[in-house]
């Protein structure tokens, strides 16, 4: 059963990347450069057809990339349809438009979360709690925010934002009860393990095991409206563009480690695993799959669409470009390091993290 799951994380990858060079593709097109080839993945093709207009179509065997070729475009040339014979700014938005198709496609999955499954914001299903929170808390209650902060997937919800928090100390819900906005302030209890026939499980010192510290509530995802669900879309989507941005950030500075981040088989592996675990996870991947992969494709490293971006935006300065030669050799290496360091990753996830 996993491999179904395996098929459908590849499909999902490809459907991602393939949005990423149809946005290359129709910004080409627009603007009238010549496009030699579409390809979906890398090495051996499986499938290649050439038009009439001499393009070519390919679907290749390595599900980890892709690209959109232009004419001439690591080369020195003036010629019609050269890549480079175009002005600076038609460049900048072809190279752009692979990313800003990612963000869109990103914007558009993000909605369809927000109406099917929901921000991350919970609705009280039942209260359960007996040390004194069944008095503050009901059935129905909406939870808005936990100490001031709003409860959502990309910051893990409320149970993380409860984490740091032992049991004794007030955590402060901002709920919406019944369309009236009020704070009240509950305490986690401890919930201890229990055999099957009801027993305490006790430690070797006859103490009671804490199974974990709760708040003793069960919810579930508040969903929105179509029309609300439009007006939080882009919004929410930017706060995951902002939150890879930080992750970044953290990782360059040796705040997070490697084992926080991974490539191509990782994210196929997060994939399966996460849609196998409920369906509403593959909901959740999509918009956060498609905006990573338009922040990481704007990041100016070699070989990316940033990089060549500022190679553009030095020649339009400058009224001089770097040599092309030099550009495609910058780009080249890049391009091996950036699978070494994909590899790299991918492999201490297999068998290290």
């Amino acid at each position: 059963m996993i491999v179904l799951y395996v098929i459908l994380a590849i499909v999902v990858l490809l459907l991602m990347i393939m949005i990423h060079e149809t946005g290359h593709y129709l910004a080409g097109k627009m603007l009238k450069f010549k496009i030699e080839e579409y390809s979906i993945g890398f090495g051996k093709a499986i499938f290649s057809k050439q038009l009439k207009s001499g393009e070519i179509f390919s679907l290749r065997w390595i599900p980890l990339g892709g690209y959109c070729a232009f004419k001439g475009e690591d080369e020195e040339g003036n010629e019609e349809g050269c890549f480079n014979s175009y002005p600076c700014w038609k460049r900048l938005i072809v190279l752009a438009s692979g990313a800003l198709f990612n963000l869109i496609s990103g914007i558009l999955f993000t909605l369809i979360l927000l109406i099917s499954v929901g921000s991350g914001i919970v609705q009280i299903d039942s209260v359960v709690a007996t040390n004194g929170n069944e008095n503050v808390l009901r059935k129905n209650d909406i939870i808005l925010e936990v100490d001031g902060v709003e409860p959502t997937f990309l910051n893990g919800g409320i149970i993380n934002l409860m984490s740091d928090k032992d049991v004794g100390e007030d955590i402060v819900l901002t709920i919406d009860r019944n369309g009236e906005i009020i704070d009240v302030k509950v305490q986690k209890y401890e919930q201890y393990q229990v055999d099957s026939d009801g027993n305490y499980v006790l430690d070797k010192n006859g103490e009671k095991i804490v199974q974990s510290k709760i708040i003793g509530v069960t919810t579930e995802y508040v969903k929105y409206s179509f029309g609300k669900g439009l007006l939080k879309c882009v919004p929410y989507t930017f706060n995951m563009a902002w939150e890879c941005l930080v992750i970044l950030g953290d990782l360059l500075t040796g705040q997070i480690g490697l084992e926080s981040v991974g490539g191509p088989i990782t994210t196929i592996q997060t994939i399966a695993v996460s849609t196998q675990a409920s369906i509403k996870n593959l909901v959740l991947l999509f918009p956060l799959i498609a905006v990573n992969l338009a922040v990481f494709n704007l990041l100016p490293i070699p070989a990316l669409d940033g990089a060549r971006m500022v190679f553009v935006l030095i020649e339009w300065i400058f009224r001089k470009p770097v040599p092309r030669n030099i550009e495609a050799k910058i780009h080249t290496i890049g391009l091996i390091l950036l699978f070494g360091l994909v590899i790299l990753v991918d492999i201490l996830h297999l068998f290290l993290f």
